[in-house]
């Protein structure tokens, strides 16, 4: 079956939701916006299910990219990182899946007051400090450096380079290192030149 297949899952009090269905379900569960409490469900690993999120943010099912932007929205709201790896969760099940960087990507930053505010392109919008660093990594390949802010639980967003090129221009420097601050906390960017 291909994801298309899940999008309005039917189900019964006699045939509980399984799988995908079962990962719908409990998705929709969240009012509005508000994420689902995936922290406090402890259900069985069920196994594998074939999605992959690519670096660049892509998500994909059985090697066909997702279309349906509301359809990844609601995925990334029972996604939860564990010891073993990534996983959509539900009450019920739990399912691995693969993530090749981080699950969401910063794609815009914006400045307000004392805090830096950015917006994944799942959504999330989320406020830089104590609670929600930012940290640059340098590519090991590359050379060139990878900066993340946490979202939430332990999930990251990868800051797309044009937001990243924004947070060198807010940077100031302290004892050789170029760092932006958001809510009283100071996180280094890069050296300065």
């Amino acid at each position: 079956m291909r994801l298309k297949d899940y999008i309005e899952p039917v189900t019964t009090e006699s045939t509980p939701a399984t799988g995908l269905d079962s990962v719908l379900a409990a998705a929709k569960q969240a009012p509005g916006r508000g994420l689902p409490p995936v922290h406090l469900w402890n259900p069985a690993h069920c196994g594998e299910i074939d999605i992959r999120i690519r670096k660049d943010g892509v998500w994909f099912h059985e090697g066909t990219p997702i279309g349906r932007e509301a359809l990844v929205r609601l995925f990334s709201t029972v996604l939860r990182l564990d010891p073993d790896g990534y996983h959509l969760v539900t009450p019920v099940e739990k399912m691995k899946i693969v993530v090749e960087d981080a699950p969401f990507i910063a794609v815009r930053v914006d400045r307000d007051g004392e805090a830096l505010r950015f917006l994944t392109n799942v959504g999330d919008e989320v406020e830089a400090g104590p609670d929600n660093p930012i940290r640059v990594e340098m590519d090991p390949t590359t050379g060139e450096p990878r900066p993340y802010v946490h979202v939430r639980r332990g999930l990251e967003a990868l800051i797309a380079r044009p937001v990243f090129y924004e947070l060198v221009e807010m940077a100031a420097e302290r004892e050789g290192v170029m760092g932006v601050t958001s809510n009283s906390a100071w996180f280094a960017v890069g050296p300065a030149a």
